[in-house]
């Protein structure tokens, strides 16, 4: 985990990258998300507050992260951007679709719900990894 301190610079600024795309995309996507939640949408859904956003900005620094561990491991045969981006894009497909995709249908939310917040996690993943990448990670050393 020493490559988080070594390269914190660039995993903030992927966070906060992250953070404000995740703002705008709600920003546009509030009416439609807010249907797609029903009318049983909580109090939270419908304004959240300090702690929802803290534990976004925690949650997208920790994915910030592992993408940056991620992509300091990527083998550079690819080229560093192809690199970045497509582990940014396989970690999404692998983990973060399929988790969402099972935990709402659980909850039985509809799938246009789904598809909303997947379509902001990737969005999310895919401007992290460009950031991580445009900063500049290093390995640990």
């Amino acid at each position: 985990m020493d490559y988080i301190l070594e390269n914190i610079v660039a995993i903030g600024a992927a966070t906060v990258a992250a953070f404000a795309f995740g703002g705008l995309y709600y920003l546009v996507l509030r009416k439609p998300y807010l249907a797609a939640a029903g009318p049983n949408a909580s109090a939270a859904e419908r304004r959240p507050g300090v702690i929802h956003y803290a534990s976004v900005l925690i949650a997208e620094f920790w994915m910030a992260a592992i993408l940056a561990g991620a992509v300091i491991l990527a083998p550079a045969e690819a080229g560093a951007w192809t690199m970045a981006i497509g582990s940014a894009v396989v970690i999404w497909c692998g983990f973060v679709l399929p988790a969402l995709f099972v935990s709402y249908r659980l909850l039985g939310l509809r799938k246009r719900l789904v598809v909303i917040d997947a379509g902001h996690w990737l969005g999310a993943m895919v401007i992290m990894a460009v950031v991580v990448r445009a900063v500049g990670v290093t390995a640990p050393g």
